[in-house]
């Protein structure tokens, strides 16, 4: 198989999307060509125009992610997925959402034992923290069913001293919906996570929003101040990094060089308390 095949494939999917369903506004003059526009797939996808044009063409060959990235997008069946996958040359995702840390993330924890950070599975469920993360006092246990779940805090259960503006947690929330979108196609038989989402769902129609009419991510970061229980904020950033080869993510937290709240992030890394990094439970998702 070829490139030009993953191509045909793109592109035959692509034409015969539901503008509609893809979230994609008709407008007042209607439509002009079948399907979805190379453009508004690649806004959907998080890629540009020329890149989708390209991978039509056969002059690129996509990774597992943009495979996921693109599925998503045109709303493709498993069916569609997993020939999208075998066309590109990858083993469609199934079963159970992993939720080993790996050697790997391991070490990526150990290195940055100094710094705000989390690994987190496909599902967003919190595996291993560094204790600087949760020395910003702001994940108080709930004892809810997934109250270390990122995307069922955010949406059904709110933390008093994480605050971001609008942007920041439009962005925020965009990130977590995507991902729990890819994670679900490609664990369609995880029950856990399923059950999740059907949570999730039920309780934010914000989520439920997101989860029909998807928004664009065009960057996996945002800001966020934490206040301690001493009171003083500290305003850090996010940056979400792939773990691909045990399908893992990490998010570290960082702050300007040379501001107020890198001084701040010192103090709260130097109360920090040990062991450096911690392995949590085995989460009910996933």
């Amino acid at each position: 198989m070829t490139g030009q095949d993953f191509g045909a494939a793109v592109r035959r999917l692509r034409e015969a999307a539901d503008p509609v369903a893809a979230g994609v506004p008709l407008g007042l003059g209607g439509r002009r060509v079948r399907g979805l526009r190379r453009e508004e797939l690649g806004e959907l996808a998080g890629m540009s125009a020329d890149y989708v044009r390209r991978l039509e063409q056969g002059r690129s060959h996509p990774s597992a992610a943009v495979v996921d990235a693109l599925a998503r997008a045109l709303g493709a069946s498993r069916a569609d997925y997993e020939r999208l996958c075998v066309l590109a040359g990858y083993a469609a995702a199934d079963g159970r959402v992993p939720s080993e840390l790996g050697p790997g993330a391991t070490r990526l924890l150990e290195r940055f034992s100094d710094t705000p950070m989390f690994v987190a599975d496909a599902a967003m469920n919190l595996l291993a923290v560094t204790s600087p993360f949760l020395a910003l006092e702001h994940w108080q246990p709930t004892g809810d069913r997934w109250e270390w779940n990122i995307a069922w805090r955010q949406f059904c259960s709110p933390f008093a001293t994480f605050r971001q503006t609008a942007a920041d947690a439009t962005d925020h929330e965009a990130i977590l919906a995507a991902t729990l979108k890819a994670a679900a196609l490609r664990y369609p038989t995880d029950t856990g996570l399923a059950a999740l989402v059907d949570d999730i769902r039920s309780r934010s129609t914000m989520f439920d929003g997101l989860w029909r009419d998807p928004r664009p991510v065009t960057a996996y970061e945002s800001s966020a101040t934490f206040v301690r229980s001493d009171g003083e904020p500290v305003t850090l950033l996010g940056n979400l990094l792939a773990i691909p080869g045990d399908d893992l993510s990490a998010l570290m937290l960082t702050a300007a060089r040379g501001s107020a709240d890198e001084a701040r992030l010192a103090e709260v890394v130097g109360a920090a308390s040990r062991p450096a990094v911690m392995q949590l439970s085995r989460p009910s998702a996933g």
